[in-house]
């Protein structure tokens, strides 16, 4: 089976590309186009090509139970921060027009169908889907009529409610990819779990998977990438030293710089075959060791380990490991100590 692909705004993703580093502003910006905007400047010079953003319109998203659930990460409920923090329809279609002014993809996620309304008017080039919506499936059936491809987080979910995720995508041939995910904010390093990433790619293997991070660091990503993944995505922030819900798990602009660099260079460092490479020749010539005599041997002597030996460099016929295939047999020519012996030295 050939390895799966996505494309999304003419950017190919798969094992047989560089990974592709998404940069989520997410809400960090606090409600604010300029400092959105500046994020967006950072993401630039940091070399990332997938800024997302998250789609809010609250009425839509959340009942007024949400003002009464305060998250993990927070003081103040759910319900408030998000008003806090969306961005209304004319700020993210700015903010979109921006990114895309800096010559980058513009992706987001929307948290109900009011938000995947906005971002099909938007003509968003594809989907981010996070992992709170995974086994919404009314709304991911609403979004895969758009026809869009669809980035979709799996944390907080199992195999067998992803499998009906992407059921409904390919219900409307619509490209997925999925990404593993712990959703704690940070989360710690016993619970990334490449195990379950694992799981997720053999239960999926026409799926482009990958991670979708929030550790303090890059390590996990870095990780992922040596195990396969192909999309990589952080919380992201020009200055650590901001406010808001997602700082604390967010990379700036030099660790997304490092993330780029470090992701492409270990997707170079993966598969391969136990075998020597071609280029390792200049050094089999010298580390291999070959026969050789260590004492001056008569012709017709036996070869014995009083006699023989063997010592590097490997530029002589017979391989070490050939070794025990000549004792006992005879010399055919008198050969001086210190010599390379050859198949045509032996009776």
């Amino acid at each position: 089976m050939s390895k799966p692909i996505i494309t999304i705004a003419g950017r190919k993703i798969g094992q047989d590309f560089p990974p592709l580093v998404i940069a989520e502003i997410g809400i960090n910006h606090e409600g604010s186009l300029d400092v959105a905007k500046q994020m967006v400047d950072a993401a630039k010079r940091a070399g990332i090509e997938v800024v997302k953003h998250q789609t809010h319109i609250v009425e839509d998203e959340m009942s007024g139970a949400a003002k009464e659930v305060i998250p993990g990460n927070a003081d103040v409920s759910i319900y408030d921060i998000m008003e806090r923090c969306s961005l209304n329809e004319a700020d993210e279609i700015a903010l979109k027009d921006y990114v895309e002014e800096q010559g980058m993809i513009f992706i987001s996620t929307p948290f109900s169908r009011a938000a995947a309304n906005r971002l099909q008017r938007m003509n968003v080039e594809a989907y981010k889907i996070g992992s709170g919506e995974c086994n919404n499936y009314p709304l991911l059936e609403h979004i895969a009529k758009f026809g869009k491809p669809v980035i979709m987080s799996t944390g907080m979910n199992t195999i067998e409610s992803v499998s009906k995720a992407v059921a409904v995508f390919d219900k409307y041939s619509v490209p997925v990819a999925l990404l593993h995910t712990t959703n704690l904010y940070p989360t710690p390093s016993h619970l990334v779990r490449f195990g379950a990433m694992m799981e997720l790619q053999n239960a999926f293997p026409d799926k482009v998977f990958g991670l979708s991070d929030h550790t303090l660091n890059n390590n996990a990503c870095i990780g992922a990438v040596a195990l396969g993944a192909s999309i990589l995505e952080r919380h992201f922030t020009d200055y650590m030293s901001r406010t808001g819900p997602d700082i604390i798990c967010s990379m700036d602009e030099q660790e997304s710089q490092a993330l780029v660099e470090a992701s492409k260079e270990v997707w170079t460092m993966r598969g391969g075959t136990k075998v020597p490479a071609k280029e390792e020749q200049v050094t089999i010539d010298f580390a291999f060791a070959t026969v050789c005599t260590i004492k001056d041997i008569k012709e017709g002597e036996a070869f014995t380990e009083d006699n023989i030996w063997v010592k590097r460099p490997g530029t002589g016929e017979i391989l070490a490991e050939h070794f025990n295939n000549v004792l006992g047999k005879t010399a055919k020519r008198t050969i001086k100590k210190d010599e390379q012996v050859s198949w045509e030295d032996i009776n």
